[in-house]
């Protein structure tokens, strides 16, 4: 990759978004690109394609994998969370050292994976702490803040809203709505999440709503940035719509693909 151009020269970005351990294709993320944006989600706990891939069944198991996402998939939170309870006492008090060990080993190899210049922020599987240990000179990581790229001004904010998943970093509507405001008037507004509008929110395989931010979709409304930026939705009933002039586009594609969302000017 190159270092972002001055000049007249266009500029290219490569934007991936729900990595979920795919290290192999974030490698080469970034070739023919001046910059890479990461919109989070490194980690892969569960995948809800192929069972026995993810942290959860290296350690419980294909089997009760199956159970959970069948469960979760159905709504039925409270069982899956008595499920999930019941297995993870079994794993006793080493619960906290068996997930950040597993969450330490993915992260190892995913921050390698990362090209020079990489801009990134968390997802709401991410774990924020541990992020300074693994982010090499090279990669910057944004949370409610901005950053020039080839002449364009990108906000970033990360993590998810609170939901009956308790993921890692899912945090309150008034902190989430605080980061978005620090952020402002950008050209390009890169978040995990895609604001609250229905199209944007429903996965059509795992058939469910998932959480948007009513704070995105008011500040789009009201600062216009050229592009809006996310993820998360893996399956979204619309991948692509506008809000008055801006563009919305659900890069949250990643692991299944492996292939960037190119932005050119």
């Amino acid at each position: 990759m190159s270092s972002t151009p001055s000049g007249g020269r266009r500029t290219r970005v490569h934007v991936v978004s729900d990595v979920h351990g795919n290290a192999r294709d974030l490698a080469r993320a970034g070739e023919g690109a001046d910059a890479l944006v990461c919109l989070g989600d490194l980690v892969l706990f569960l995948d809800y394609a192929d069972h026995s891939r993810g942290i959860f069944p290296d350690l419980f198991g294909e089997e009760n994998a199956d159970r959970i996402v069948k469960l979760r998939t159905a709504r039925r939170f409270t069982e899956a969370r008595e499920f999930g309870a019941r297995l993870w006492a079994g794993v006793g008090s080493d619960r906290r050292a068996a997930i950040e060990g597993a969450v330490r080993k993915q992260y190892a190899e995913l921050f390698a994976a990362f090209p020079t210049p990489t801009y990134a922020t968390y997802g709401n599987v991410d774990m924020p702490p541990l992020w300074p240990e693994y982010a090499r000179p090279g990669t910057t990581v944004l949370d409610g803040e901005r950053v020039e790229i080839g002449g364009w001004t990108f906000g970033f904010v990360g993590g998810g809203l609170r939901t009956p998943m308790r993921t890692p970093y899912e945090i309150g509507d008034e902190e989430y709505a605080a980061k978005i405001e620090a952020v402002g008037e950008v050209d390009v507004l890169c978040t995990h999440i895609p604001p609250e509008v229905p199209e944007l929110v429903y996965d059509t395989v795992a058939r469910r709503f998932e959480r948007g931010s009513r704070a995105l979709l008011a500040a789009i409304r009201r600062t216009r940035p050229r592009y809006s930026l996310f993820g998360h939705v893996h399956q979204p009933l619309v991948r692509r719509m506008r809000i008055g002039t801006t563009e919305c586009v659900n890069v949250g594609h990643f692991a299944g693909t492996g292939r960037p969302w190119v932005l050119e000017w």
